[in-house]
């Protein structure tokens, strides 16, 4: 039998001078993700995009956490279809 587990990759903290944002979470659902290549395929797209700062996948959910600053909506679900897969609306 084979499992899967829960991916998390923190990310570095880029601070820049004057911005006084608050961290925000999105989550977006990937009925997609089959497998430990969809978390890593997703997680890498998803953490380039400017003002993330953590990705968690949650394979057995099929869910996408992200944390950040200022995060785009469709930045991010622009990288989860650059992935190979598509938010659920």
């Amino acid at each position: 039998m084979l499992w899967f587990r829960r991916a998390a990759i923190p990310l570095p903290r880029i601070h820049k001078t004057g911005m006084t944002t608050n961290l925000t979470e999105k989550s977006y659902t990937v009925p997609g993700m089959s497998c430990q290549h969809c978390v890593t395929a997703v997680s890498e797209e998803v953490g380039q995009v400017e003002g993330v700062e953590s990705v968690d996948v949650a394979l057995e959910t099929k869910q996408v956490t992200v944390r950040g600053r200022d995060l785009d909506d469709g930045a991010l679900r622009a990288a989860i279809e650059e992935a190979g897969y598509e938010a659920a609306a």
